[in-house]
């Protein structure tokens, strides 16, 4: 028996995810002797993750709905894990990953989630939560509030303090929406409003806030890998300024 079965802490896992990223989790499963169940929609039935686990599961999304729905169905999931047996789920990322009421479903259910608590989750999905902690740990932070900008006039003396440009940026979420650049006053008062807009619609919050614009910055990534004992690792840095578009 190879030392990674040894060790293997589940003897099942749900694979909450798909294609590239499902696959990878269960070579990873049958790596360590963990039997692997993927839930899938019908649409992808015949994809190699499906065929890669030793158990798959279909999930349905609503007739007017996409397929993507399937995926981002808490309460369908869980039911599926605990249905077959699993004791852990793994979201891989994108999806349900970073969802905080996802994990707090799967502990509820008895189920491990193979990711942070919801607790952090829920602290680091919110930007200036996720600053605050930051600054209580003695890390450099770009200049910026200390909390939600409310009200306009509180964004527009913000920015007479730090100098323009400024970035306005949405708390609750990424990927470049509900971001805008303001080179000056006229620029903030409309960004202002349109940032707030465009946040509420993508994710369900209009919570923005201020931080210093630094242009022609570098994208770097280190990635930590931790366990619930308090032992962790970095797995060295990534240029992810490549990547952008």
């Amino acid at each position: 028996m190879s030392r990674a079965k040894v060790f293997a802490m589940f003897k099942k896992v749900f694979v909450a995810n798909r294609g590239e990223i499902a696959c990878r989790v269960i070579r990873a499963c049958r790596t360590m002797g963990i039997e692997s169940v993927i839930g899938f929609h019908a649409v992808d039935q015949s994809t190699l993750g499906v065929r890669l686990a030793d158990y798959a599961v279909e999930l349905t999304s609503p007739p007017d709905q996409s397929p993507r729905a399937a995926y981002l169905d808490v309460a369908q999931i869980v039911e599926a894990a605990k249905r077959t047996g699993c004791e852990a789920v793994h979201p891989g990322y994108g999806f349900l990953s970073e969802r905080a009421d996802f994990a707090r479903a799967c502990a509820e259910a008895g189920l491990t989630f193979v990711g942070p608590s919801p607790e952090c989750i829920a602290r680091l999905g919110d930007k200036n939560q996720a600053r605050e902690a930051m600054r209580a740990a003695g890390l450099p932070l770009v200049p910026g509030s200390d909390g939600p900008c409310t009200e306009l006039e509180t964004a527009l003396k913000l920015a007479d303090e730090m100098g323009y440009p400024v970035l306005i940026k949405a708390a609750g979420g990424g990927g470049g929406r509900g971001m805008r650049r303001a080179y000056n006053k006229e620029e903030l008062r409309v960004g202002f409003d349109q940032a707030r807009r465009e946040a509420l619609a993508s994710f369900g919050n209009d919570s923005v806030y201020l931080e210093k614009y630094i242009a022609k910055p570098r994208h770097i990534e280190i990635q930590i890998l931790a366990d619930k004992h308090g032992q962790a690792v970095y797995l060295l840095e990534r240029e992810c300024s490549v990547q952008r578009r």
